[in-house]
């Protein structure tokens, strides 16, 4: 039976980039799971009681584009969204790019040959906002979310940090995925590990 379940993303958190890079290679090999790419922005978790919300506040703008251009290609490129998702978390934690700079999405998307034109027309017109607002408020409202990234399944949901990032080894991708689902669907009365250390 296949694996239905839910992570959610924003580009500038590394562990989000750990997460979603095991999760997308160990789709890339094979793996029988039925994955949705929800967005979150961590601009709306920050914001302070009175302030307005991210998607309100015209200096958040910068910080939702990159959100947006995910959620574009996710819903118009589907087939190069995976690369693309994981070009995004490389710009930012890789290369150490400004990802809040158009410029730097439209080069990574030119690397995909996916025409910025067409994304940024969808941006502008207004509903991968509204989409990236609709997603981070549902999960907000329904699991309580407070960060990414957070694993749904079924009704159990769980932030996880992932402190290794697979370099593309499928089965260790793979191994973890499944080992961050196993203890989500099946253990939610295991509230909170933390080491205290970490292995370097």
């Amino acid at each position: 039976m296949t694996t239905s379940f839910a992570v959610n993303w924003d580009y500038r958190c590394p562990y989000a980039r750990n997460a979603h890079e095991h999760v997308v290679t160990a789709l890339g090999a094979g793996s029988d799971w039925n994955v949705d790419f929800v967005p979150f922005s961590l601009s709306q978790v920050h914001v302070e009681e009175a302030q307005p919300d991210a998607w309100d506040d015209p200096e958040k703008v910068p910080d939702l584009l990159a959100l947006q251009v995910g959620v574009v290609v996710r819903d118009r490129w589907p087939d190069a969204f995976r690369e693309v998702h994981l070009a995004l978390f490389a710009a930012r934690h890789d290369e150490a790019r400004d990802i809040r700079q158009e410029a730097v999405l439209r080069q990574v998307l030119d690397g995909y040959g996916i025409d910025p034109d067409q994304v940024f027309a969808e941006v502008a017109d207004g509903w991968p906002l509204d989409v990236v607002r609709k997603c981070h408020e549902a999960a907000v409202s329904e699991h309580q979310a407070f960060g990414v990234p957070t694993f749904v399944v079924g009704d159990q949901a769980a932030f996880v940090r992932i402190m290794n990032r697979p370099q593309g080894d499928a089965e260790v991708a793979r191994a973890t995925v499944e080992r961050v689902l196993h203890l989500v669907s099946d253990h939610p009365e295991l509230n909170e590990v933390k080491h205290t250390t970490t292995r370097r």
